[in-house]
């Protein structure tokens, strides 16, 4: 079992500045492969409580190029995990002295389902509060429930999740 203090807090307005902040420090050592960088996750969302690790996003033309930076990533404070689970991404994570994950960095060949599935999941909460405000109660009761075992808190909203994506991506290909 995997033992990491979980704190689910509510919505804050820092967490867009912080988004940025990383963003562009991202932007230029993914510099020329980056297309596009996105907020995603529960800290991209209005309203919606989440873990403070803010989830980046990055559409690259390349990702053989993205091997070749994880040096400059690690001068940068981020540790490179591969595919980490996700076949077609490069994932990076930066923590803090503790240990505590501050930024999780998700990097996939442009336009990919794996893209159009974490935008579409973004947006459909931030635009059907009602989806947003159960999936945002679920993690709270979640985090109080199992505060040191992540493998758990994960297992417990993956229904929920599963559930609004499928929401999301019908609503993403009606729009």
């Amino acid at each position: 079992m995997i033992m990491r203090h979980i704190v689910v807090i509510p919505f804050q307005d820092e967490w867009k500045q912080a988004y940025e902040r990383e963003a562009g420090r991202l932007s230029h050592v993914l510099s020329p492969v980056i297309a596009a960088i996105h907020h995603i996750g529960s800290t991209a969302i209005p309203g919606v409580a989440a873990k403070p690790t803010i989830d980046i996003l990055a559409e690259v033309s390349d990702l053989n190029e993205v091997d070749k930076k994880n040096e400059p990533m690690s001068k940068i404070g981020y540790e490179a995990f591969g595919e980490y689970g996700i076949k077609g991404r490069r994932y990076f994570c930066k923590t803090d002295a503790e240990g505590s994950h501050l930024v999780h960095v998700h990097v996939f060949a442009a336009g990919t389902e794996e893209v159009i599935r974490h935008l579409a999941f973004r947006d459909y909460l931030a635009t059907h509060k009602e989806d947003a405000d159960f999936y945002s109660a679920l993690k709270q009761e979640l985090a109080s429930q199992f505060p040191n075992d992540i493998q758990s808190y994960c297992i417990g909203k993956d229904a929920a999740a599963e559930k609004i994506e499928k929401l999301a991506l019908q609503w993403w290909y009606s729009e």
